[in-house]
């Protein structure tokens, strides 16, 4: 068999990918990603959150065997870890690949399970970066649930996105999606919700560094309450490592 050609430099099919599904809704740029040769291997990273559960379903729909990472830091809620087997049952996802952080590097780095208090980056970066991008060594892109309404670096997200220094392409099929569609689509498809969303949580991270929101607060302002930080470093802006990295 011939060999496949290379896929081109990821800006290069960024470029193209946004012209040409520039006008679709989320399910078939979903789709498109998916199947079209240009985006590569993709895997779903979810973290089983107050809202993952609709685009979790929407994969599902499309292709059950999907790889669908998930970062277990060992500092997440109680009831996130039970959610996260309910959902994958409910939807037969069949290639659930979890994640935690290297034995070795928590015994040097974080033996008391408290650099979150002292230096959360360098913490997010030791349970998250660094397993994630060991898990995504192997595809040429990854599938994320990140919308523009969540504000802050998200605020001009675009269906692809170049992953500076990696070569592969984040595909953000929700990106353009309200609070009021995401909860339609939980609603119409009967789908489970994150049991601490009742509890006011409308961002769900890792138990220490996540707190209730309140009534005219931003959705996010529940993370790392209090410190100069809103993203735990697995998404890059304006080319940069969103914190985390270089800790």
């Amino acid at each position: 068999m011939p060999l496949e050609a290379p896929l081109a430099p990821a800006t290069e099919r960024v470029a193209e990918l946004n012209r040409r599904y520039a006008h679709h809704g989320a399910t078939a740029v979903l789709a498109h990603a998916l199947s079209d040769p240009q985006v590569g291997s993709l895997a779903m990273v979810s973290s089983f959150g107050a809202e993952s559960v609709a685009l979790l379903h929407m994969v599902s729909v499309i292709d059950r065997t999907v790889p669908v990472i998930f970062l277990d830091t060992e500092m997440l809620f109680p009831e996130t870890l039970d959610y996260q087997q309910e959902v994958a049952t409910r939807l037969g996802l069949s290639d659930l690949r979890i994640r935690r952080p290297d034995r070795d590097a928590l015994f040097l780095v974080d033996p008391d399970a408290m650099l979150h208090k002292s230096d959360p980056d360098a913490c997010c970066a030791l349970r998250k970066t660094r397993p994630l991008q060991e898990a995504l060594a192997p595809f040429d892109g990854w599938i994320t649930g990140r919308k523009r309404y969540q504000g802050a670096a998200r605020a001009a997200l675009d269906f692809f996105e170049a992953e500076p220094g990696t070569g592969r392409i984040k595909v953000n099929p929700l990106a353009h999606w309200n609070r009021g569609d995401v909860q339609d689509y939980i609603v119409n498809n009967r789908l489970p919700r994150h049991p601490l969303v009742a509890k006011g949580y409308r961002s769900i991270g890792c138990a220490p560094c996540t707190s209730p929101v309140a009534a005219g607060e931003d959705e996010r302002a529940g993370r790392w309450r209090g410190r100069d930080k809103d993203e735990c470093g697995i998404h890059f802006v304006n080319g940069k490592l969103v914190r985390g990295a270089a800790a």
